[in-house]
């Protein structure tokens, strides 16, 4: 992890196919010393950009979202 501390987490990708849902895992990542609040706006950067459903935590995958509310500009 020693490029992530230096440069930074730019982008993450992958492909799958044949998954299980039933075996989902949220997995860590190397954010050890980084403060919450910039994690948390790296987030709510993607989600602006690609919408909510961009980024969902491994234990969500499969629910159903329910309805999702739109949101007016700040």
């Amino acid at each position: 992890a020693p490029m992530i501390a230096r440069r930074g987490l730019t982008l993450v990708g992958f492909a799958v196919s044949g998954i299980d849902r039933d075996g989902a895992q949220q997995l860590m990542l190397p954010f050890q010393g980084r403060p919450p609040d910039a994690i948390d706006a790296a987030i709510d950067r993607v989600r602006r950009r690609y919408g909510k459903a961009a980024l969902t935590p491994a234990v969500l995958l499969g629910r159903d979202p329910g309805l999702e509310m739109p949101h007016l500009p700040d």
